[in-house]
């Protein structure tokens, strides 16, 4: 325990530089090993790629097969005084090498040919972004005055939460063939979606969230003559707003969770269906440049939110400091 103690006082007094430092490798060590398992054989090349079938009918320059039944077909074409298939060590389909996932995320962002959702990453994040966008705002635009209104107010708190309750634990995709039915086939049943996976959460945390207040702080404006709406607005409100920002920008990352399920309702379209057809012609490099994409755009807004909290709320960093 002294130890654990010492370790985390420690990693309490890490510098800008050692953070620094300490956030670059945790970037590089996973690429590193990307890299061993892909361009050192002896790490882990399962498979062999053909690149010559020698005798073999079946075999077939380009194909890929384990090493054990690479090495039967061998065995077998020495037996028959054939011409031996000729192969190299390779990975599996799956698993393409960093250089040929970085040459495909260039790729989208250079190329002009072709277009459509199908075929390129660019437009099918383009049109995720817009979905994210306005689901996101509308589940925030309900979620959140109500879910202040929940947490100061005790009784309708009891009147709205056991509902809420019961609907989040109700999975979303669940709506989907409702949502259609209703919305169409289009872009709205996809919002929907995003919408119903992160209202119900976002009532109950910022519900929770507004709960948390300083009750002292109350007390002591009302005291001064504050209540009802005026509490509210000049008290409660500016309270918690640096803490609701924080929880926004968590419940963010969930509605980027249902966005893969969103948009496999109705007509396919977005990341997700590009991913999807991606890894049909099993075009690997591109299934992984496009979850590059997703992760560096979110990993991204998340940074520049922080940066715009860290701003607007800086007084809230002086009072917890």
């Amino acid at each position: 325990m002294q130890g654990l103690a010492a370790s985390w006082k420690l990693y309490g007094r890490t510098d800008g530089v050692s953070r620094g430092v300490f956030g670059v490798l945790a970037v590089l060590l996973p690429l590193l090993a990307w890299s061993a398992v892909s361009y050192l054989p002896f790490v882990w090349h399962p498979q062999v790629l053909i690149t010559d079938p020698g005798g073999e009918d079946y075999l077939e320059s380009g194909m890929r097969m384990n090493r054990a039944d690479f090495s039967r077909a061998v065995t077998e074409m020495q037996a028959k005084n054939e011409p031996v298939p000729q192969g190299i060590a390779a990975n599996p389909v799956y698993l393409p090498s960093p250089g040929e996932v970085l040459t495909a995320f260039v790729h989208a962002f250079t190329s002009s040919a072709p277009t459509g959702a199908e075929h390129s990453i660019t437009q099918a994040f383009g049109h995720s972004i817009q979905i994210i966008f306005w689901g996101f705002l509308i589940s925030s635009l309900i979620g959140v005055p109500l879910g202040v209104m929940c947490g100061a107010l005790p009784g309708l708190a009891r009147l709205v939460e056991p509902s809420v309750d019961f609907f989040r634990y109700l999975p979303a995709p669940a709506f989907g063939a409702l949502a259609v039915a209703i919305l169409g086939i289009y872009d709205a049943p996809k919002i929907a979606i995003i919408v119903i996976g992160t209202l119900f959460q976002q009532i109950l945390v910022i519900a929770n969230t507004t709960r948390k207040l300083d009750f002292a702080l109350i007390e002591a404006s009302r005291t001064l003559g504050a209540k009802g709406l005026k509490l509210l607005f000049r008290v409660v409100i500016p309270g918690i707003l640096p803490d609701i920002y924080r929880d926004q920008r968590i419940l963010l990352g969930w509605a980027w969770t249902y966005l893969i399920v969103a948009e496999l309702i109705g007509t396919s379209s977005g990341i997700t269906w590009f991913i999807t057809q991606q890894a049909r012609y099993q075009h690997f490099d591109n299934v992984y440049a496009a979850m590059a994409i997703i992760g560096i755009a979110g990993l991204g807004t998340d940074m520049v939110l922080g940066l715009l909290g860290r701003r607007f709320f800086a007084w809230k960093r002086e009072i917890d400091g």
